[in-house]
């Protein structure tokens, strides 16, 4: 489950690291249509996120665990749901976690929230001995910072504070509503032309 994505130190104090990226109604590419993505990296060295709210159906984290040969002892792992993290290398395993689990090798965002890439976590969590919330999710969504900031400015996303209440939460069909209602709006209030001055 090793990642190829930009570490931590690589980055250069992105305004986006630790926030959700929401995804406005003009978007129109179908990867990305109402995505929540919590920013991991945000640097200019690169970007990187996972998109929180797009449950796979047909996979499931007993699945995962099963491939590792790794024994579920927790009837939690039941209850856990794999996200489509994002278009990029679908074949790494990311989990997204609350900050009370470290190991080496684990990317602490902020003081909430923290990645791990190894199988080391998800043993932890199928022993029940992990982070107490957590989120898996397969591939990643990642830009260039320049590709980034242009479709920013293109009214492609806003960004909002990350709330850990948001991110964890099973409730998927509401996240991009209520993500987008930590600023005051509701979409119907978007227009889905880029404004201009």
């Amino acid at each position: 489950m090793s990642a190829s994505y930009k570490r931590s130190s690589d980055t250069d104090g992105g305004y986006l690291t630790g926030q959700l990226l929401v995804a406005m109604p003009s978007m129109t590419d179908p990867r990305f249509e109402r995505a929540v993505i919590y920013m991991c990296v945000h640097s200019l060295k690169g970007v990187m996120g996972l998109i929180v709210n797009k449950p796979m159906p047909d996979v499931r984290f007993g699945d995962i665990l099963q491939n590792l040969n790794i024994e579920p002892k927790s009837t939690l792992c039941s209850e856990i749901r794999v996200h489509r993290g994002g278009p990029v290398q679908m074949q790494l395993g990311f989990i997204l976690h609350s900050g009370d689990y470290q190991q080496p090798g684990t990317l602490v965002v902020d003081s909430e929230i923290s990645l791990s890439t190894t199988t080391e976590v998800l043993k932890a969590i199928a022993e029940g001995t992990g982070p107490e919330r957590n989120l898996m999710a397969l591939g990643y969504a990642g830009w260039d910072y320049e590709q980034l900031d242009d479709e920013i400015k293109r009214n492609a996303w806003l960004n909002v504070p990350a709330d850990p209440d948001i991110l964890f939460s099973t409730d998927y069909e509401t996240k991009w509503n209520r993500a987008l209602g930590k600023l005051g709006i509701s979409p119907h209030m978007l227009s889905s032309e880029a404004g201009h001055a």
